[in-house]
This record gives structure tokens, sequence and C-alpha cells, in this order.
């Protein structure tokens, strides 16, 4: 099984574990294949830029650098993905959690995410705790 990580669960994973579910550490510490998204390099990227996360200035400058102790696999964000974020019948709003969700279900990826909003999709795979 592949997993993909949700922005969130990157910054607590890179900063404040103790916030992760069960399910997820255990996951992160063990040889399953997690991805990563460049979204949520954009996403980190875009909130910092904007003064909404500002304590993301080492991780967006050494992006490279600090995630390379984890060996998350790089998942490409395709045409293909874009497209069905952007057709998604959904009324969250959200760029980002749109472009994770169509990730993740084209990679056919479970998402990980505390995030409680993907629920209202029945077709997504989420695991937390």
């Amino acid at each position: 099984m592949e997993y993909l990580l949700d922005t969130h669960t990157l910054l607590w994973a890179l900063g404040e574990p103790e916030k992760l579910g069960a399910s997820v550490r255990r996951i992160l510490e063990s040889e399953e294949r997690v991805l990563l998204s460049p979204v949520s390099a954009f996403e980190i990227a875009q909130k910092h830029r904007v003064g909404k996360m500002p304590e993301a200035e080492a991780l967006v400058d050494n992006y490279d650098e600090v995630i390379a102790p984890f060996r998350f696999t790089e998942l490409p964000l395709r045409q293909g993905a874009a497209l069905f974020a952007g057709k998604l019948q959904w009324s969250h709003r959200d760029p980002f959690d749109r472009m994770l969700a169509a990730q993740a279900y084209l990679a056919n990826a479970t998402l990980m995410t505390n995030d409680r909003v993907f629920q209202q999709l029945p077709w997504l795979r989420t695991i937390w705790d």
C-alpha cells in the first residue's frame, strides 16, 4: 500500500511528531512507501510568503535537506490530477486539498490526514489513528 502525506501531516512529522496519529507514526517509522506531493511544498511556500506561516522559513529555504531523512517518494503532479481536482464536484474550495485528494485517488494511495473535510469524499481512503 502507498500513502500520501497531507501538508499538515508533513509539518507535524518534521516538527511536532507527537501530534501525529498512532497509525501515521507507525507507517512513517516503517518501510512503507510514503509519497510527498509538490503541492505541499507550494502550500508551505505560499503560506510562508503571505505571512500565515512565518515559522516555515527554514523549511522553505532548505526543503530538500529537511525532508531528506524521511526518504519520501515524490509524487509528480500530472495534468490528469490537475484536471480531476478542477472538475471535482466538492464544495470545499481549498485548491491544495483538492489537488492532494485528486493525487491520492489517482495514485491509489491512502491520504494521511487528520482533516475531516476529506471525509466528504467517500471514494478517498484516509488514515490517521
